[in-house]
C-alpha cells in the first residue's frame, strides 16, 4: 500500500467513528422521542431532538420500521454490554446485578413504548424477540452465577424466569401512579439473597 492509500485509509477512519456516534446519537434521540410521545411522533421531532435534519434520519433509517428496529437493538446491546462492565466496576456482585436489573427496568419502560409495534403483524420485528434473549440471557446468568459464587444470593436461580418476572411487574404498571415497579423489582432482587 503506498504512502498515499494509507494516508486515505487513515482519513477515512474518523469519518466511520464520527458516522457511528452520529448514528448512537440519532438512536437515542430517537429512544428518547419514543418514550415521550410514541412511536408514532414525527421524524421531525426525532431530527431536532439530535440536532440533525430529517434527511439524516431518513438516510441512516429508510423507514419507520428500520428506525424503530435500530433503536430497540441499540438498547439491547447498550443492556448487554452494561453487564460485564457492572460486574467489574461494583462492590460485589449481588450490587452488579441490582444495578443491571435497574437498567432492565428502564429498558421494560421504553420497550412498552414500543410493544405495540412489536407485537404487530409486521414480519420484519419477529426475530426482535429472540434477539432480546440470545443477547440479555447470558448476561443475566453470568450476573446471577457470580451473585451465587460470591455466597449473596441462593445457588441455581434461573435468567430467564427473572426476566420474566421483572418483566411482569414491569408491565402491571401501566398508568396507575400508586403501582410502582421499581420498587416492588427491588423487592424481588432483595429477595434473591441467601437467607443468613
Amino acid at each position: 500500500m503506498s504512502g498515499r492509500e494509507q494516508g486515505a485509509a487513515g482519513a477515512a477512519r474518523p469519518r466511520r467513528a464520527d458516522a457511528r456516534r452520529n448514528e448512537q446519537a440519532l438512536l437515542d434521540a430517537a429512544a428518547a422521542v419514543f418514550v415521550a410521545s410514541g412511536v408514532e411522533a414525527p421524524v421531525r421531532d426525532i431530527a431536532a431532538e439530535a440536532g440533525v435534519g430529517t434527511a439524516t434520519i431518513y438516510r441512516h433509517f429508510p423507514t419507520r420500521a428500520d428506525l424503530i428496529i435500530a433503536v430497540y437493538r441499540h438498547q439491547v446491546e447498550a443492556l448487554a454490554e452494561a453487564g460485564p462492565s457492572l460486574l467489574a466496576g461494583s462492590a460485589s456482585p449481588h450490587a452488579a446485578l441490582g444495578r443491571w436489573i435497574d437498567l432492565f427496568v428502564d429498558f421494560l419502560v421504553t420497550k412498552h413504548g414500543l410493544a405495540a409495534v412489536l407485537q404487530s403483524d409486521d414480519p420484519c420485528f419477529d426475530p426482535l424477540h429472540t434477539y432480546f434473549l440470545d443477547r440479555l440471557e447470558p448476561v443475566c446468568a453470568r450476573l446471577l452465577d457470580a451473585a451465587a459464587a460470591s455466597g449473596e444470593i441462593r445457588p441455581g436461580l434461573d435468567a430467564y424466569e427473572l426476566m420474566r418476572g421483572v418483566g411482569g411487574l414491569c408491565a402491571g404498571a401501566g398508568s396507575n401512579p400508586r403501582y410502582d415497579a421499581r420498587r416492588l423489582v427491588g423487592l424481588l432482587v432483595a429477595g434473591l439473597r441467601r437467607p443468613h
